[in-house]
């Protein structure tokens, strides 16, 4: 059974930082591309980052961009998301997920795996 665990979610003032990971079992997924995406309450779950099996490509939405950091360590099947300069418009529950499709896909329906979330709460 194919099973995305997220970890690294709490309560962190404006400007602080945070890390999530998330590891994978069940299937090894070295060969895709895993990605972060975020829910806030009442909104739609919205894609956040990205990374290529390889770890070489990357990709953020413009709201991240220069804060956060993806990346991937294949011998753990884990991914993580380094989080910096955290605002309070980043509050939201973080998923991980991984698609099939090649490339960096960035919307939700091109994801087939994905974890329980973990929820972030940047405090102002």
């Amino acid at each position: 059974q194919v099973q995305l665990v997220e970890s690294g979610g709490g309560l962190v003032q404006a400007g602080g930082s945070l890390r999530l990971s998330c590891s994978a079992s069940g299937r090894t997924f070295s060969s895709y591309t895993k990605a972060w995406f975020r829910q806030a309450p009442g909104k739609e779950r919205e894609f956040v980052a990205a990374v290529t099996w390889t770890g070489d490509s990357t990709y953020y939405a413009d709201s991240v961009k220069g804060r956060f950091t993806i990346s991937r360590d294949n011998a753990k099947n884990t991914v993580s998301l380094q989080m910096n300069s955290l605002k309070p418009e980043d509050t939201a529950v973080y998923y991980c997920a991984v698609t099939l499709r090649v490339g960096i896909p960035t919307r939700r329906s091109e994801y087939a795996y994905w974890g329980q979330g973990t929820q972030v709460t940047v405090s102002s």
